[in-house]
Order: C-alpha cells, then structure tokens, then sequence
C-alpha cells in the first residue's frame, strides 16, 4: 500500500516537473532564477536515485546550474526530466512494500555519513520538488507571470 502511495507521489512529480517545464519553455525570455531551481530539482532527484541504487554519485551535483550544463538548460531539463521518469519507474519496479523499510547509508555534499529509510528518502524527493517548484511559481509571478498550478490535488483533478 505505501508502495502504491509512493508511486502515484512519483507520478505527481513527474506531471508537475512537466508542467514547469512547458510553462519555462514558453517564456517570451529565460529568466535564470527559475531554470536555476528547475535544474536543482531535477539534479537533485538523480542525486538521491543513485543514493538509492548505491552507486557513486561523485559526477553528480545537486547544485546544476544552467551555467554548468552541456547544452541548452531546457534541452537539458527535458532529457532529464525524462530520464528521472524513467529511472524512478524501474526503481519501483524492483522493489518491494519490505523494502521502504530499509536504512540506507549515504554521504551528503559535504561529505558527512547519514543512515535515512527508504520511504523518507522518496517522500524527501517528493517534496523537495514541491518546495522548489512553489519557489518558481513565486518568482514567475513577481515577474508578471501567471504561473502553473502544480498542487497535488489539481494532479488528481486531471
């Protein structure tokens, strides 16, 4: 059941970052400020995948700035935007309810030791985006923009 949960919370986040995305995409000019947020998001999100996965995640960095990308940043965020999908979909696919339980041990950018359960580092991820996606929506809107709606709820709406 938490399992479920967390899923549809996956799914929730993937529609939201679509829905930043096409709103930063249709921008009559890029403002740095929110594709700096979206690419923290999305940077961030991989970050924690490869925490999960136990992999290194030294090439990796939750602070991608449009600067430090190869690329046009929104060329970039849509490709990882997908990849996150995708990579997120197989991770929940190869693991069980028993599994969230699980502690994992990882180092933070600063290089210090945490031990953190499954299920909070996916709620974590989760709403570290929602955080994130509320600052954008902000500043788009003391820019003159109408920004999206990416509330849970209207998610489920859809």
């Amino acid at each position: 059941m938490l399992k479920e949960h967390l899923e549809r919370m996956f799914d929730h986040v993937n529609w939201a970052n679509n829905k930043i995305l096409q709103q930063l995409q249709l921008l009559t000019e890029p403002l740095p400020k929110p594709i700096h947020l979206f690419t923290h998001v999305l940077s961030a999100e991989k970050v924690w995948l490869t925490r999960l996965n136990g992999e290194d995640r030294a090439k990796l960095s939750v602070g991608a700035t449009s600067g430090q990308i190869d690329g046009e940043p929104l060329i970039v965020c849509e490709q990882w935007l997908r990849e996150n999908r995708e990579d997120y979909n197989v991770y929940f696919a190869h693991i069980t309810e028993q599994d969230l339980l699980n502690v994992i041990a990882y180092r933070n950018t600063q290089g210090i030791l945490h031990h953190t359960s499954v299920i909070d580092i996916l709620t974590h991820v989760s709403e570290h985006g929602s955080y994130h996606r509320g600052q954008i929506c902000s500043y788009l809107r003391s820019q003159g923009y109408e920004p999206v709606n990416t509330d849970y709820i209207t998610f489920t709406r859809d």
